[in-house]
């Protein structure tokens, strides 16, 4: 006999609106509240400065050891999920992507728990074909239990004209420059020194970049971008609250990521008008058209790509336009209304 769920607890162990999955739950929340859907949101209760894998192995003991009769819809890798939203990933494949220490012991806890959050999930959420493949493949899991559910976006007014005005009093940009942009904290893994490369390869064009995020080894990348020779055409803003006003004022967005279950900025960049570069290593890369998808984070086949847009501008004002219509097809609500169908199927009598 189903359950009837009167609450659906969503577990994500941090609170900051900074991160992808963090990003998604908060806007998810947003719409369930206006729909009058019962949630909460459970939090680790343990504190920073723990080491990140007794925080890991906590945050577990404390969703599941008190769950009770709770339904749980997690976002974190727990062993005891309901619905298990696998939006950060397969931590195994992305161990073969980055050259972490084997000494650290969050890794091999990531990793047992991971396994076992695939086999108690009565129900698997992936974000991409990718990563459902690599569910399937890697820990033998019944495809059948997984449902594929792009992410979804809000989509904003965009006034261009007044974003430019805003920014080119703090940065020296001028009007006839090309902007590209790139969005992410993580700059290693998600390929910023790949982005220097391309905009060094870009030689001829008058253009402006701007690397927006979090990075704890900044002079690393300042020191490669003057070793290329293109400071001049990089400006480094860290992590910014304003982020609209950059995709509204830049021509084309590009994430070289080597790895990514499916990165919301490539929507975002899509619903403001940027034509799109990432990787096939990003799930995100199954929305978007094949020669805007490059076969890995140093491909730098695109830099013609990019050359031709600027050289062309009807055509990029065309794929520009398109985008924007093609981003309409990921809002939140089509996310929500597929979720709740997830739920509804395997718990509920009935509709929310």
């Amino acid at each position: 006999m189903k359950k009837t769920v009167n609450t659906i607890f969503f577990v994500r162990a941090n609170k900051t609106k900074h991160g992808g999955a963090e990003n998604y739950l908060h806007r998810l929340s947003e719409l369930l509240t206006k729909k009058n859907i019962n949630h909460e949101i459970i939090n680790s209760i343990f504190p920073k400065f723990l080491p990140s894998w007794l925080r890991v192995i906590l945050f577990n003991l404390q969703v599941c050891l008190f769950r009770d009769s709770k339904f749980y819809f997690s976002l974190e890798r727990i062993t005891c999920p309901d619905i298990y939203r696998a939006g950060d990933g397969v931590h195994k494949v992305f161990l073969k992507t980055q050259n972490k220490s084997r000494l650290n012991l969050l890794h091999p806890i990531y990793l047992f728990i991971e396994k076992q959050c695939f086999s108690n999930a009565k129900r698997i959420i992936a974000n991409s074909k990718m990563i459902k493949k690599e569910i399937v493949d890697i820990y033998a899991i019944d495809p059948n239990k997984i449902d594929v559910i792009y992410n979804g976006i809000n989509y904003k007014d965009m006034d261009s004209i007044q974003a430019f005005r805003k920014l080119s009093k703090e940065f020296k940009i001028n009007k006839n420059q090309h902007f590209l942009l790139y969005v992410g904290s993580g700059f290693k893994r998600k390929g910023v020194e790949e982005f220097l490369q391309i905009v060094h390869n870009l030689k001829h064009l008058d253009l402006m970049a701007f690397v927006i995020g979090k990075e704890k080894n900044m002079r690393h990348y300042y020191a490669l971008s003057k070793q290329l020779g293109i400071e001049d055409k990089i400006i480094f803003t860290g992590a910014r609250d304003d982020v609209d006003d950059f995709y509204s004022i830049s021509d084309i967005f590009i994430l070289p990521t080597h790895y990514e279950p499916f990165s919301n900025v490539i929507l975002e960049a899509m619903s403001f008008g940027n034509v799109v570069f990432t990787t096939k290593q990003n799930g995100a890369s199954e929305v978007l058209s094949k020669n805007r998808i490059m076969e890995t984070s140093n491909d730098f086949s695109i830099v013609k790509s990019i050359e031709k847009l600027f050289l062309d501008p009807e055509l990029l004002e065309k794929e520009k336009n398109n985008n924007i219509r093609k981003s309409k097809e990921f809002s939140v609500d089509k996310n929500l209304s597929k979720t709740l169908k997830v739920i509804n199927k395997v718990y509920l009598e009935g509709e929310f």
